[in-house]
């Protein structure tokens, strides 16, 4: 019997339904909102899991429940000023912010590393200054509103305990540019440190020790340099932590009392060169954010 012969393939096109986008294209600038506005959320667990939120919403707590223990206590014993000054309120309770900084900042860039999804955010119409611009605003506005609800609450109370209206005007305005520093400062360090690493544990544990280490080293010298009555060099230490440094420059611009060994804060000559190093740490943690993600987006 002669072979059987089959018949040649037909190729066929099939209409599966898929229909061409005929939308707006929103472009860049909406991708960066997008994703300032929800690492914004995801800072304080918003649109993530339960678990997600006790942390961050326990220590927005702590932060703002000293300030309606000190309205309070302001309104009831009818105080002639608050018991604590706007621009000293984020350094009595820097270990707090310092946890927060710590627990969200590599929420925040290690997850994104870890399960690399970078590229995929690169493959939009979004450029890699974009992705750090939006993390960086975002960690900061988080910061940023821990550390100056407190405030708010403390500007109402004095109000309601009838302080001084300018007065207190004028103090809640310069708490509030001492936490904005402190914010755009603390939100570069956090996020340089966190991004080095995927695992989100080594992040939160290298952050922590970042801001406790060079604080007890700064403070601990300059102990020593007012036992040894070197006063010019309490200020000048100051430069080399966080939270000192904020410190200096509301010493030197914000009229703050300063938290320095002897009260020994900069004056303006030195003030000047902490506004220097403040605007040069802000700086260089963008741009080393930016080579990070040079990298990362590979």
């Amino acid at each position: 019997m002669p072979p059987e012969t089959t018949a040649p393939a037909q190729d066929v096109i099939h209409n599966i339904g898929y229909r061409n986008y005929s939308g707006a294209r929103l472009g860049r600038a909406y991708a960066r909102r997008s994703l300032f506005s929800q690492s914004l959320r995801g800072a304080y667990g918003l649109g993530r899991s339960a678990k997600s939120k006790v942390l961050p919403m326990i220590l927005l707590g702590v932060m703002c429940v000293p300030a309606a223990i000190m309205v309070a206590v302001a309104v009831t014993t009818k105080m002639n000023d608050l018991p604590v000054a706007y621009t000293r309120y984020a350094i009595l309770l820097q270990a707090v912010i310092g946890l927060y900084l710590a627990s969200q900042a590599p929420q925040s860039v290690s997850r994104d590393l870890r399960f690399k999804t970078v590229p995929l955010y690169f493959s939009r119409p979004i450029e890699r200054v974009d992705y750090v611009a939006a993390k960086f605003a975002a960690m900061a506005s988080a910061l940023f509103l821990l550390t100056a609800v407190p405030l708010l609450i403390l500007y109402v109370g004095a109000l309601l305990a009838k302080l001084d209206f300018a007065d207190q005007t004028k103090g809640f305005a310069q708490g509030l540019v001492s936490v904005a520093l402190l914010s755009l400062l603390f939100a570069g360090l956090g996020l340089v440190v966190a991004a080095l690493t995927p695992r989100r544990g080594f992040g939160v544990a290298a952050v922590i020790a970042v801001l406790t280490i060079s604080y007890g080293a700064v403070s601990t010298v300059q102990g020593i340099a007012l036992a040894r009555d070197n006063t010019d060099a309490i200020s000048w230490l100051g430069l080399f932590s966080p939270i000192t440094l904020i410190d200096g420059v509301q010493t030197a611009f914000l009229s703050a009392t300063s938290a320095f060994p002897g009260g020994h804060g900069p004056g303006t000559g030195t003030g000047v060169v902490y506004v220097l190093v403040l605007l040069a740490v802000i700086a260089g943690s963008f741009g080393l954010l930016m080579r990070r993600y040079r990298k990362a987006g590979l």
